[in-house]
């Protein structure tokens, strides 16, 4: 579990099924992501998360304001696999939240922390964040981060089709050192 000033970044619980199948059958949150998710789904998706906790990265965590519980979404820091994958290998910090939590600084405060841990206490050396050239929300995430655009990094994302708006991808990384 991490804690910042506001959130609680944590393992994953039945009872984030539900708020989660709501964030992942959002039109706004899925166009981002690629498309909306059934309940199925997203409870599939969840199935991995807590999976895959054992880890040396957390992968993604569920994430809950520390004010009141509400969960708002998810946060990972974990290494990217895949075949087909052009960031396979590099290890990613990347969130998921709920159209309410937009705008409220939680994505940057999530991934401030993720950083940090990655960083100080599983000694990383770079981390990577990618999204759709067209995410400017994302991207400025990204920027507030530190994070620095890496063109030679760019790709086409494999699981979309050639003629989707959001196929395009940017990276950005930052490393130990800032």
């Amino acid at each position: 579990m991490i804690e910042t000033e506001r959130l609680i970044l944590r393992s994953w619980r039945d009872a984030d099924r539900e708020p989660y199948a709501a964030v992942m059958a959002d039109p706004e949150v899925g166009y981002w992501l690629g498309a909306t998710l059934s309940r199925a789904e997203a409870g599939a998706q969840v199935d991995r998360f807590m999976a895959s906790a054992a880890a040396v990265e957390p992968g993604f965590l569920a994430v809950e304001r520390r004010s009141d519980g509400v969960f708002l979404g998810a946060a990972c820091l974990r290494t990217v696999v895949g075949d087909d994958h052009p960031m396979t290998g590099h290890v990613e910090i990347g969130w998921r939240f709920a159209r309410v939590a937009w705008g409220s600084g939680y994505a940057t405060e999530a991934a401030r922390a993720l950083l940090e841990l990655g960083f100080q206490r599983l000694g990383l050396a770079e981390i990577v964040s990618f999204t759709a050239v067209s995410n400017v929300r994302s991207r400025a995430v990204m920027e507030r981060l530190g994070l620095t655009r890496q063109p030679d990094l760019d790709f086409d994302h494999p699981a979309l089709a050639a003629d989707h708006p959001l196929k395009s991808h940017v990276v950005y990384a930052i490393g130990r050192d800032g």
